[in-house]
């Protein structure tokens, strides 16, 4: 496959991979990141959303897990060949049995969040055979420092589940983005955040394109130091 070039790195692709999207760079591009210092992503595939984060802050430290092997070989390929080699590892594991000695300071993961279902395209990235909500949620509380943050991109019509799994292992919403896909559509994603402090919801809208393959201005704002392509 053909490598996705952004201004500061590129990132290398596989058919076994889940390749570079729109949540993806969406995520990368949000996460509230200026305060983490020790940042964890969960499954991260092709690596995009950790080196996105870590041209965000030249001051982070960033270890991406992933349980494909495949995801894993792509993700330390493109970790080497970016300008962040030094602050970006990967690692090969399970989240379900990751019990790292540190804390996090954020937790940033675009998890699967499609059931079980026949299809074969994607089956780990996609599907939760490998990592329930519940297992991501479960885990990150245990792992999240007391500020820590934890960062997910997923569809909309999981965001009450999602949050109310979220509250019963203490994780407060405090930032919420509802994403629109085109202008005058129903909001296809959300992206949240969540702390251990319980604070007033930020909340706002996000719409990627104002026309079929027309980005809006703020779709071109948030990813202006990351995209190729001019307005």
């Amino acid at each position: 496959m053909k490598p996705f070039h952004f201004k500061q790195f590129s990132i290398q692709q596989a058919e076994t991979v889940f390749r570079v999207g729109t949540d993806g760079v969406l995520l990368g591009a949000s996460a509230t990141v200026d305060k983490a210092r020790n940042i964890l992503e969960v499954g991260t595939g092709t690596g995009l959303i950790s080196l996105m984060l870590a041209q965000r802050n030249p001051n982070s430290g960033i270890l991406a897990i992933d349980i494909n092997e495949d995801a894993v070989e792509i993700a330390a390929g493109n970790f080497g060949n970016s300008p962040f080699q030094n602050r970006v590892k990967v690692l090969l594991q399970d989240y379900k049995n990751f019990n790292p000695k540190e804390k996090y300071d954020l937790v940033v993961s675009n998890p699967p969040y499609f059931e079980i279902n026949d299809s074969l395209k994607d089956v780990i990235a996609r599907q939760q055979s490998e990592l329930l909500f519940e297992h991501l949620i479960s885990n990150t509380s245990e792992l999240l420092s007391s500020i820590g943050l934890f960062s997910v991109i997923i569809p909309f019509e999981s965001g009450v589940f999602f949050k109310e799994k979220c509250l019963k292992f203490r994780l407060h919403v405090n930032r919420q983005i509802q994403i629109y896909g085109i202008k005058d559509s129903k909001p296809k994603r959300l992206i949240l955040e969540f702390g251990f402090e319980k604070k007033d919801i930020v909340e706002s809208d996000f719409i990627i394109e104002k026309s079929a393959r027309k980005y809006t201005d703020e779709y071109l704002k948030l990813t202006e130091e990351f995209h190729q392509f001019s307005k």
